[in-house]
């Protein structure tokens, strides 16, 4: 069965770093889930429909740009969502976005947290301002997250940001298929005991 994702970028220029992450978070998890054939991506870019939200939040109606988009969301089987952070915060459009979702839409719904910042001061507005939000709208929030700071971008050093991207990616589609998380092995399972390696140095079997 093929799963349904949606993405929700925020980003609002053009190109958009924040849409690199969703993109790239998107990616991952599709691989990790089994590859192309094993899930279809519809991607909204709230940048496209910013006056459409901002209209339905004054009338309340949704034009027909915005309705595929929302009807989209609701349909999917999973959120991928990535915002940049400004002032610590969530993007405003795209809270605007969630504002006019129709009530429980997301309840039980998979969703992945994706950020960019300017520094890694902003890290922390995933844990403080997004995963709240998702939380209060009863939807299942992917332990794994990826906030991505600009230096990120320019280092292959810096905050190891491929890494984290796969990671989150495969703890998604473990979360969408229900599969157990690898085996950890431990360095101090099997540890040689003290007599064999004495045995070893003096030669005394």
């Amino acid at each position: 069965m093929t799963t349904r994702i949606a993405v929700i970028t925020a980003g609002i220029t053009e190109p958009s770093s924040t849409r690199l992450l969703a993109d790239r978070l998107a990616e991952t998890t599709v691989a990790a889930l089994g590859g192309p054939g094993a899930a279809a991506v519809d991607v909204i870019d709230v940048r496209d429909i910013a006056h459409d939200v901002t209209n339905n939040v004054l009338t309340g109606f949704a034009s027909p740009a915005l309705q595929e988009r929302l009807d989209a969301i609701v349909a999917a089987d999973a959120l991928i969502v990535a915002t940049p952070i400004y002032t610590a915060s969530y993007s405003g459009l795209f809270k605007m976005l969630i504002d006019v979702l129709p009530k429980d839409s997301l309840r039980d719904k998979p969703v992945l947290l994706g950020a960019t910042g300017g520094t890694a001061r902003h890290s922390l507005a995933i844990d403080h301002g997004l995963r709240p939000l998702f939380a209060y709208l009863g939807a299942l929030v992917s332990p794994v997250a990826v906030f991505a700071a600009s230096e990120d971008w320019g280092s292959t050093e810096a905050g190891h940001l491929g890494q984290r991207i796969e990671r989150a990616g495969a703890a998604f589609a473990r979360l969408l298929t229900g599969a157990p998380a690898p085996t950890q092995v431990d360095p101090f399972d099997q540890v040689t005991p003290f007599e064999a390696l004495l045995a070893d140095v003096t030669g005394v079997a």
